[in-house]
């Protein structure tokens, strides 16, 4: 399946992954109709991007082969698929519907069953790599459903990532992108008290970073992070509120499972304190402003 002939696609939600992805698809030959609450938003991706714009949800999956739906959270999700003039008020028997946000497994397993019920198919399918991932057409995609649903909808979904696999059932994609939470939180927080000793043991930072980042220590963060850290510049990338509210729906989830998640956990209460300094919309690297004063007003 691809091309303007073949696919009409849906994309509701454009915030700063959602807009990219639905160019990406866009530019790629999809007919793709969009929907966003703020409608300002979705003119100028109308002027940016050849397409269309719906008044609500519904509209915006009638007539669609795959609607994607990038949101904030499991309220938002609920709100664009379940409500009044939602998803499932439009959308075709045949249809998928594939779900981008970060939400719960449990509402993932929840919007499947509903979805089935109207023969129409459903993969939760949170991404990872951030705005520029999304911009970049680099974003990594994990996903939840069935292997069927999973093959159709794939080439729409090449279009803006790198790398796309199917994890397992219902809900599977969700848990596989709480399991990537946690692995940022563990890494992100390493390299920041990495980086505070550093300066307070004088070592020069970028030849530091030219030494350990080709060896075991390296990571994305790593690489893409250390300078921004170092200089004390926040002011951009996956937003801190957006990382607590990740950890949490990966906390909830260890609760019900019946594993602790010790240093999730407490990286979560790090990011309070981030929060409580005024960086609510911090990129997640600024943990390191907690333990470095000179970093505690990224204005200066």
């Amino acid at each position: 399946m691809g091309g303007e002939s073949e696919c009409r696609v849906a994309f509701i939600g454009l915030g700063v992954m959602g807009y990219p992805m639905a160019g990406h698809l866009a530019r790629a030959g999809f007919a793709t109709t969009v929907f966003n609450r703020t409608t300002t938003r979705a003119k100028a991706w109308c002027e940016a991007y050849p397409g269309q714009r719906a008044a609500t949800p519904a509209a915006a999956a009638a007539g669609a082969d795959i609607v994607f739906v990038c949101v904030g959270n499991d309220d938002d999700v609920r709100e664009v698929m379940t409500d009044a003039a939602g998803v499932i008020e439009g959308v075709r028997a045949g249809a998928i519907v594939v779900d981008h946000t970060t939400a719960s497994a449990k509402l993932a397993r929840e919007l499947a069953g509903e979805f089935a019920k109207l023969d129409v198919g459903f993969l939760d399918a949170p991404v990872s790599g951030g705005q520029a991932g999304a911009e970049n057409g680099q974003l990594s995609v994990m996903m939840g459903g069935e292997p069927a649903h999973f093959e159709v909808t794939r080439p729409a979904i090449d279009s803006y990532a790198k790398a796309v696999t199917l994890i397992g059932p219902s809900g599977s994609g969700q848990l596989a992108k709480m399991v990537n939470q946690v692995c940022i939180a563990g890494v992100v927080q390493g390299l920041a008290e990495g980086l505070a000793f550093a300066k307070r043991a004088g070592l020069d930072p970028a030849r530091l970073i030219a030494a350990i980042g080709q060896g075991a220590a390296q990571s994305w963060q790593m690489d893409n992070r250390w300078q921004t850290m170092v200089d004390g510049e926040f002011e951009f990338g996956f937003a801190v509120d957006w990382m607590r509210k990740d950890l949490a729906i990966a906390l909830d989830e260890a609760a019900r499972l019946g594993i602790e998640l010790e240093m999730t956990d407490l990286v979560d209460d790090y990011y309070a304190e981030v929060q409580a300094m005024g960086g609510n919309r911090w990129d997640t690297s600024s943990l390191i402003a907690r333990l470095d004063p000179v970093h505690r007003d990224p204005g200066e």
